[in-house]
């Protein structure tokens, strides 16, 4: 880049955007979720994508920084994206290149954005369109600058999660679930709060409470409610630990809440997949462990060999659906999970979609299920059509796509 005159290299990248059919889009990517899946689907709708990689470090390094322009000049894409906001950096430096070559960066956050943003102080740009896969943090999006950030749910890379793929018999279990204890992120927030005195005690006694209030959010079920929470809260001498005070209250009762989920599949001795945590919360007996699995290469052979996938979506999203709800139909697995608001508007009730509104309602309904399996047939493949129909990630990238064109071409 350096034989390029510093005028010839900004207006060739300044150049307008979404002048073609099929876009270039430039992909942020370092291994995370979600990354791949765009990529496939962006493949799969003949856009033309390139990937650029994070670097491990200092995320304003001079070698990425100058991938970076490299990129911008000879792939002349029409956006980039990343998922989380990875690839920024807090003081600003990518976010003002993506400014000054005009570039749009679409952020697509599948995790809280306050907990994510906190590293990213007044980072919001003209040139960012924000996207968010739980429609409650859109308000929160709205208040630090993101204006106009949109819904965009999960989806399902169809071509990975399909009949057919290859299993194991041991898997074979009248019921399953897949997912993390939260016994581990607990036990290390607590270890980051030990120096604020009574902070992680105070944080898991809240913890029941906020799993039963209606608050979304840790945060707002502080200022609800809670002025003992929110005193301390306030008294905490940095940002961090603030957040580490409101993300235990989280991961605390989504564990419990978790934990006491899994405890009524009891009688239908499930295969429980995921972290060492679950050997020691479960109750003896009645239950069978497996480590975690590989999301592309075991999960899709895994689900179909469940007569009963049970889910229990984690508290960091009260309201929104996680990935299982579109990855197990779309193999053709049966799915029971908690019904959540946002979920009616991605399947339709007792139709597309198995749901029990209480705990209490668990060990009936999946006795149900288990005893007429051309019900649960039926339900399967009624979700699966839905899935294929509006929930692959091609129709998420599309819709993406409306956006950034609507505000950018």
């Amino acid at each position: 880049m350096a034989r390029r005159t510093a005028s010839g290299f900004w207006e060739a990248v300044r150049r307008p955007r979404f002048r073609s059919p099929q876009p270039r889009a430039l992909v942020l990517t370092s291994g995370y979720f979600l990354q791949r899946e765009a990529l496939s689907a962006m493949e799969r709708l003949g856009w033309h994508a390139l990937a650029l990689s994070l670097p491990k470090g200092e995320r304003a390094s001079g070698a990425y920084v100058e991938a970076l322009l490299e990129a911008a000049f000879t792939f002349q894409p029409d956006f980039a994206l990343t998922v989380n906001h990875l690839g920024l950096d807090r003081q600003g430096e990518i976010m003002a290149l993506f400014e000054k070559m005009a570039l749009p960066l679409a952020t697509w956050f599948v995790d809280s954005p306050r907990l994510i943003l906190h590293d990213f102080p007044g980072q919001a740009s003209p040139w960012c369109q924000a996207f968010s896969w739980d429609r409650d943090t859109l308000p929160f999006l709205t208040g630090a600058g993101f204006t106009d950030a949109r819904w965009l749910p999960l989806g399902c890379d169809t071509g990975l999660f399909a009949p057919g793929a290859p299993g194991k018999a041991a898997w074979e279990r009248d019921a399953s679930f897949v997912g993390d204890s939260m016994a581990q992120p607990s036990t290390r927030l607590v270890k980051r709060l030990s120096r604020h005195s009574g902070a992680a005690r105070a944080a898991r006694a809240a913890a029941p409470d906020y799993a039963q209030a209606p608050e979304r959010d840790a945060i707002s079920f502080f200022r609800a409610g809670r002025p003992d929470l929110l005193a301390l809260w306030e008294s905490l001498d940095d940002t961090l630990a603030r957040l580490d005070l409101e993300q235990l209250v989280t991961w605390e009762a989504t564990r419990l809440y978790r934990l006491d989920c899994v405890k009524r599949l009891a009688p239908f001795a499930p295969l429980v997949a995921g972290d060492d945590g679950w050997r020691k919360l479960l109750p003896g007996g009645g239950f069978s462990f497996h480590p975690p699995l590989n999301y592309r290469e075991e999960l899709p052979g895994f689900y179909p060999r469940s007569k009963v996938n049970f889910n229990a979506t984690s508290l960091q999203m009260k309201g929104a659906v996680n990935q299982r709800v579109f990855d197990v139909p779309a193999c053709g697995g049966f799915l029971l999970t908690d019904r959540r608001e946002q979920m009616d508007e991605l399947f339709e009730p007792g139709k597309e979609s198995a749901t029990y509104a209480d705990p209490g309602e668990i060990e009936d309904l999946a006795r149900h299920f288990l005893a007429h399996p051309a019900e649960r047939e039926r339900v399967a493949q009624a979700a699966r059509a839905r899935v294929l129909a509006g929930h692959d990630y091609t129709h998420r990238l599309r819709t993406m796509l409306k956006v950034l064109r609507r505000r950018y071409a």
